[in-house]
């Protein structure tokens, strides 16, 4: 079974949009699955796009997409690893920021996705990377834990209100 975090493309639309399905049955939306839903060609171009900086949204850093995807054709979760901080994404939200597709959680896939775009971190030149999480969403905590992670402090998001932990990975 090979397992590898791919750039986001076309032959795999299908399959994500069935992730996203996934997602949003279970309760959980993002604001990228809607650009997809739209016009996937543009949304691939976009991803490219922030990939290298060009037509960002208002408050956002460069950031590549990755895919982590089972045998070449699975989609198993998606990562965002940006290229630099922002005082918000200092609070919340990190370098990294993942998620794994309802179905195939509690499997180690999680874990390697983390492990994978901390890679992809050193491959871009950072040193360190600070990745967050609800301080409720233990599973994520102990992921990042995993990957290295060393918890420096809690915030409150300035989105939800909620606890957020913040941990920091020397990669």
């Amino acid at each position: 079974m090979a397992l590898e975090l791919v750039l986001p493309r076309a032959d795999l639309k299908d399959e994500y949009f069935g992730m996203m399905d996934e997602f949003e049955r279970a309760g959980e939306t993002y604001w990228f699955f809607a650009q997809a839903r739209k016009d996937f060609g543009v949304y691939l171009r976009t991803v490219d796009d922030y990939a290298h900086g060009k037509r960002l949204l208002f408050g956002f850093v460069p950031y590549h997409t990755f895919w982590l995807v089972q045998d070449g054709t699975h989609i198993l979760g998606q990562l965002h690893l940006r290229h630099r901080l922002t005082d918000l994404l200092a609070i919340e939200g990190g370098h990294i920021g993942y998620n794994i597709r309802p179905g195939e959680r509690r499997k180690g896939y999680g874990t390697l996705q983390l492990r994978l775009g901390l890679e992809k971190a050193r491959e871009m030149g950072l040193g360190r990377v600070l990745v967050t999480c609800d301080d409720d969403n233990l599973p994520s905590a102990k992921i990042i834990e995993a990957n290295g992670g060393v918890l420096s402090g809690r915030a409150v998001s300035p989105h939800s209100g909620a606890l957020v932990r913040q941990y920091w990975i020397n990669i």
